[in-house]
């Protein structure tokens, strides 16, 4: 089994449709949604046995969270519950179909996670991830968490998701982030989001390709036209702990970098975009899914993985994602749409 640990919230997106005239204001559409919540339930589509781990409201927000992943196949036996309202985040569609959120997160139940006891026998890898490892006092549990299953063995999986409008001290954070790394075995993350671990300013600055390189621009410095910027700090961070570091970038495609110098990457899937909500947590679910397929939910197994393995990780990851931005909001494909 695959745990996938932290928050669940509703999303607010735009409606596609025209808001009423001479008013500004367009109506928002209630989504289930939280990058740990899609993660679970992209997982328990493809058909990999997973649980969410997380706390979750008894609102009615709540209770339409948990039917979603009951609904997905997810077990929620480790859900823990709270009459504290549930977490919303109000997403901005930019015309790219890139969405930018603002969060109402203050006293919300997400926030009151609590660590557990130890994960069931036959739980196999963790993943953790996005708001849940920033905001207080949940976030020192799912901390506690990703630590304690690390160092029994568990495969730990991380994808940051950085939202900069929730991180009141970023360096503060950044060491935080360097503090997991030995305990890893895989780090996801987006391009956009290695630059500002690195603390690298947003912008062209680094090289032919510029900072902001990889979404389909042109080639920057090393890593298959990653940003030399990406490059080195994954690279400092693949020799503090993880075996391998998966980057995602947009159009251009997804980059695996490992521990032992190799490198692969492959282009994205062309795909009419809709918007991008969910599409960097149903790669990491295609991903623990995928390396599950491989016999590779192990530290020492992913390490071993040669270039045609990564190859086949990476299409399969990005085969799902396409899927999901080719339709609104955070709907990651279930496996018959991917078999073909």
């Amino acid at each position: 089994m695959i745990v996938v640990a932290g928050e669940a919230l509703i999303d607010l997106v735009p409606s596609p449709q025209a808001s009423a005239p001479g008013d500004p204001l367009p109506a928002l559409l209630p989504r289930r949604g939280g990058g740990p919540y899609n993660t679970a339930l992209a997982l328990g589509r493809l058909g990999s046995p997973t649980a969410f781990c997380s706390r979750i409201s008894t609102d009615s927000f709540g209770e339409a969270l948990l039917d979603g992943l009951r609904g997905g196949g997810v077990d929620t036996a480790l859900v823990q519950r709270g009459g504290e309202p549930t977490t919303l985040a109000v997403a901005d569609i930019s015309p790219d179909g890139s969405a930018g959120y603002g969060f109402y997160a203050d006293g919300t139940a997400d926030r009151l996670f609590a660590l557990p006891p130890a994960l069931p026998e036959g739980v196999r890898a963790l993943s953790l991830g996005t708001c849940s490892l920033v905001l207080e006092p949940g976030a020192s549990a799912y901390e506690a968490l990703l630590r304690r299953e690390a160092r029994r063995g568990v495969f730990t999986a991380l994808d940051p998701n950085i939202r900069p409008g929730l991180i009141p001290d970023a360096d503060a954070y950044r060491a935080r982030f360097c503090s997991w790394l030995p305990d890893l075995g895989l780090l996801k993350l987006s391009e956009e989001d290695a630059l500002w671990l690195a603390g690298v300013p947003a912008g062209p600055a680094d090289g032919p390709g510029g900072a902001a390189g990889g979404s389909g621009g042109p080639a920057g410095g090393a890593g298959g036209g990653l940003p030399d910027a990406v490059v080195a700090a994954a690279r400092e961070w693949l020799a503090a702990g993880p075996a391998a570091i998966v980057l995602t970038r947009g159009g251009a495609g997804l980059t695996v970098l490992t521990r032992d110098g190799g490198e692969v990457t492959v282009p994205g899937e062309p795909v009419t975009v809709v918007d991008t909500i969910g599409a960097g947590d149903t790669v990491n679910a295609a991903l623990l899914h995928r390396l599950d397929a491989h016999g590779a939910l192990s530290y020492a197994a992913v390490a071993a993985l040669g270039s045609d393995d990564w190859r086949d990780i990476l299409r399969f990851a990005a085969r799902a994602a396409a899927v999901t931005c080719s339709r609104a909001g955070a709907e990651p494909p279930f496996a018959a749409e991917l078999a073909a």
